[in-house]
């Protein structure tokens, strides 16, 4: 499918930049500039597509739905809605909060700021184009499953008690009018395109930059032998390390693609890239306005335990 980009950057590498492929240099350059265009060409697709089909579901129609459903389906639907709404953790907690304002109950908008993150239609492409579609598929499932059960069980806590007054102040999210002509829709498509990657290109690049390096000068027998699928201490080691970081899932892909590359286990490499995602420590800053420390420490502890399980599981299955 990306066969005329990587001839097209393995002609630029060697004859532009007069570096062979063979040499570690060489590889890394040639990783840098084909998983940004790889990466820009699926983002660009899949987040005009999605803006636009987004503009038939108008958020109040979304908090109505979710009002009429109760029990294990609302954690789904709200789960599922997750997939389709904001890149990373630090914009979807605005539309959480304008759940909890809406009155649905909180083990519900659990379950949608679990997933959020985690799993979207760009982050499910990327992983389609460099895995296939057994991982994308089963990642996007496990990131469901993850949202699904975390918002249950914190919702057995009676978690409303630990919410802080900040969290019933303020507008909720932005509404999509309903009257949008087709003009309209795909204007509002062209322009979340542009919004989206004026936010994240410099996280992508970042992302890239280090899966490059990784992808050529990383030790391979090393990270095989104590990051490799049958380690099971990898996954815990790499959801540790992962927390304190911040990114989204799009610029975490590159880093998990070169440490795959390198002998690391799938299942270690998604978990690190989950924990980034769904638990970094800006999404705590942002979740502490509106939650109290006990809830925040339920939420960590019940994704990190769900993370944990799917990395283990990855590691099994593939």
């Amino acid at each position: 499918m990306f066969q005329w980009i990587d001839d097209l950057v393995t002609w630029m590498v060697e004859g532009g930049f007069r570096l062979s492929r063979e040499t570690q240099l060489g590889e890394s350059v040639h990783f840098f500039f084909y998983d940004t265009v790889k990466i820009l060409i699926l983002l660009s697709f899949m987040i005009f597509l999605v803006s636009y089909l987004r503009t038939f579901f108008q958020p109040q129609k979304t908090k109505a739905m979710l009002e009429k459903i109760s029990g294990p389906k609302a954690h789904i639907a709200a789960s599922l809605m997750g997939i389709i709404t904001p890149f990373c953790s630090c914009s979807s907690v605005p539309i959480f909060i304008g759940f909890i304002e809406a009155g649905i109950p909180l083990g519900v908008t659990f379950s949608f700021l679990v997933t959020s993150p985690i799993v979207n239609e760009a982050a499910f492409a990327i992983l389609l184009a460099s895995f296939g579609w057994k991982v994308a598929v089963t990642y996007a499932a496990m990131g469901v499953v993850i949202g699904v059960a975390s918002g249950m069980i914190i919702g057995r806590f009676n978690p409303e008690k630990h919410l802080e007054e900040e969290a019933f102040k303020g507008e909720a999210f932005n509404k999509i009018r309903p009257d949008m002509t087709q003009k309209e829709r795909l204007a509002y498509a062209g322009e979340h395109v542009k919004d989206i990657l004026k936010r994240i290109w410099l996280f992508l690049l970042i992302g890239i930059g280090i899966g490059a390096a990784i992808h050529g000068w990383a030790p391979e027998d090393i990270l095989a032998k104590y990051a490799g699928s049958d380690n099971p201490l990898s996954v815990v080691i790499a959801v540790l390390c992962g927390v304190p970081l911040y990114a989204n899932a799009l610029g975490t892909i590159p880093i998990a693609e070169a440490l795959i590359g390198k002998g690391v286990g799938l299942g270690t490499a998604l978990a690190f890239m989950m924990a980034v995602t769904a638990l970094s420590v800006p999404e705590m800053v942002l979740l502490r306005k509106v939650m109290k420390p006990r809830l925040i420490a339920i939420f960590v502890a019940t994704a990190s335990i769900g993370i944990l399980l799917v990395g283990w599981m990855f590691n099994l299955l593939f």
